[in-house]
């Protein structure tokens, strides 16, 4: 399509959606109002990197207060859905037990703002802000409870929110997360190795990224498992972040280093989803840094999204 040439909507399936996405500590602002307390995107953001300042989201677009102009501009641009995340540090500041009825109120406010207007609400209950309270507790998506808090989390969503929302991502970008956060350490919590590329404080990027990355899996299933049991009023799902290999030329090695690296960024969460266990090359190569998965948990995750 050349810059002059215009798409119109009427040369696109009648069911296909045109929408926009943001997340929350990008957009929201209000950082420390109305209960919200700090997620690990607030640690992070107010660190220094190096000697270079990177900025933080306490006011960011100011979302939090300008949702209705914010809304209009949606309307104005013909969008018919919009996927916004939840802070799980905003609805439930300490991670578990009370609900922040500050919190609770906005989203709801938001949620019908969409819909008075026509837009479709679409929910992630993850993105990349874990409450600092229980990564300071026993170190976040390195501990298995984080299943179990996660799980309580998004039943309060479900509940609340449920009702007029019918599209759920668990976790955004979870391969990316895994990989940003645990092994090069350029995302939060910033765990990984001693490198020169970054100056990370603590981590281990030969083990943790995989833990992780298995408590993430186990987090999504429990709550795609809690939402079709108990709910099922819409769809659910997990987004990865995907990358295109090509393999530099049609040398078996090529070939082979190509299909490696899929398995090692995309088959890491989609064979378990699809099969209900890790690529076989990633079995191999880990060993026993790779986490295994008792049968009752493989089924579990296995089929445990309605969409990608």
């Amino acid at each position: 399509m050349t810059l002059t040439e215009h798409k119109h909507r009427d040369e696109f399936p009648p069911d296909f959606v045109f929408g926009a996405s943001t997340s929350a500590y990008q957009v929201e602002g209000a950082a420390n109002e109305d209960g919200r307390k700090p997620s690990i995107m607030d640690t992070f953001a107010h660190a220094k990197q190096g000697n270079e300042y990177v900025g933080d989201g306490d006011v960011a677009c100011d979302h939090y207060h300008k949702y209705k102009e914010d809304v209009q501009l949606m309307v104005d641009m013909g969008l018919e859905a919009y996927r916004f995340s939840i802070s799980w540090s905003r609805l439930i500041p300490d991670g578990r037990g009370r609900v922040n009825l500050r919190g609770l109120q906005y989203y709801n406010n938001l949620i019908n703002e969409l819909i008075s207007h026509g837009i479709q609400p679409h929910v992630t209950l993850l993105h990349f802000d874990l409450p600092q309270t229980l990564e300071d507790e026993y170190q976040g998506w390195l501990s298995r409870r984080v299943v179990q808090d996660f799980t309580a989390y998004a039943d309060v969503s479900f509940r609340e929110f449920g009702d007029r929302v019918k599209h759920w991502t668990t976790v955004n970008e979870a391969n990316a997360y895994a990989i940003f956060g645990y092994d090069v350490g350029i995302s939060p919590p910033q765990r990984c190795s001693p490198s020169s590329l970054v100056n990370c404080s603590k981590g281990n990027s030969s083990t943790e990224p995989y833990l992780a990355a298995h408590h993430i899996l186990l987090a999504h299933a429990s709550a795609a498992r809690l939402y079709r049991k108990k709910y099922q009023r819409g769809i659910i799902g997990l987004n990865i972040l995907l990358f295109g290999y090509v393999p530099k030329t049609n040398s078996i090695d090529d070939v082979r280093a190509a299909q490696r690296a899929r398995d090692y960024n995309i088959g890491w969460f989609m064979y378990p989803i699809t099969f209900g266990d890790y690529p076989d090359i990633m079995r191999k190569n880990a060993g026993t840094r790779l986490p295994s998965f008792t049968k009752k948990e493989s089924n579990m995750i296995r089929n445990s999204i309605d969409f990608l």
